[in-house]
């Protein structure tokens, strides 16, 4: 525990800040889920930097509310990757949110339940969450208007879902999509479809989740990055959303890197991929998420 906390502080200075603690836990069904994920495994926490977790059978959030001095009332919901099977909570989550804390804009970092053969529930979680902080704006000093979603890796996946099957009380006003799984078909990530979908997946299925097809002129606009050696989840995913984006007059931003690989996060890894966050913040100004 003390290696983890330890670790978990290292990366919150070498962010540029102090370590981060959630204001906040928000359950998101306090009288429980309608449907459950049957999961009966105990929740698994392991001891890795990255903040894994696994097994997650409780739908929370956890609140980082920004300073009212530098905030606008923008907020972003994080949905952490994973392949469908866990969470990176720490480097795909909290890290983020301090990052855009510090930037005037509050954030919810999102341990959706994993599906366990349920498709529909890691959306739904997503959906639920989104309502929340919509529901909350006023109470949270946030605006109603202002509240996106961001995900990476199979995060990435779930954010664009939410961003493309929605209603009108849980569309999100944009997403920041990071390395995402986006299709189900042959480019998609082999781990994240199976754990989604099952191995007895049907076409039908597989079109509903493949989010380039999804998309329509009221689809939310989108900053996307991903690195060209990615050789987990194929660039092909984003160029495919991107494009399906502009098909449809949706503004977005496509930012290819070089070099990368898959899971870079926020951390310095030398990489051209490291600068991502410096061009998310002009394109959050210039749409005003961000002062």
């Amino acid at each position: 525990m003390m290696k983890r906390m330890a670790l978990t502080t290292l990366a919150a200075l070498l962010l540029g800040g102090t370590p981060l603690v959630a204001q906040q836990e928000i359950k998101l069904y306090p009288n429980g889920p309608k449907e459950s994920n049957e999961l009966n495994r105990p929740e698994n926490k392991a001891n890795r930097d990255d903040g894994w977790v696994s097994d997650i059978s409780d739908a929370r959030m956890y609140a980082y509310f920004a300073p009212q001095d530098k905030s606008n009332g923008a907020a972003v919901v994080i949905c952490p990757g994973g392949g469908y099977a866990g969470l990176a909570a720490t480097k795909e989550g909290s890290e983020y949110a301090q990052w855009l804390n510090e930037r005037g804009v509050s954030a919810f970092v999102l341990y959706y339940r994993m599906p366990n053969g349920h498709h529909t529930i890691p959306l739904t979680d997503a959906q639920t969450a989104i309502e929340i902080v919509r529901k909350n704006a006023r109470k949270w000093h946030l605006d109603k208007h202002k509240i996106g979603i961001s995900g990476f890796s199979a995060g990435g996946h779930l954010a664009s879902t939410a961003g493309t099957h929605f209603t009108k009380k849980n569309r999100p006003d944009f997403m920041i999509l990071l390395y995402p799984v986006i299709t189900m078909q042959q480019a998609t990530h082999g781990g994240s479809r199976d754990n989604l979908l099952g191995s007895d997946r049907t076409e039908e299925l597989m079109t509903l989740y493949s989010n380039e097809l999804q998309v329509t002129e009221d689809t939310p606009p989108a900053f996307i990055v991903h690195a060209k050696d990615d050789n987990v989840v194929p660039i092909t995913n984003s160029q495919m959303f991107y494009d399906a984006l502009q098909a449809k007059g949706v503004p977005a931003e496509l930012h290819v890197y070089e070099h990368g690989g898959h899971g870079f996060g926020l951390r310095r890894t030398g990489a051209d991929s490291q600068e991502w966050p410096s061009a998310l913040e002009p394109w959050m100004r210039k749409n005003g998420f961000m002062k």
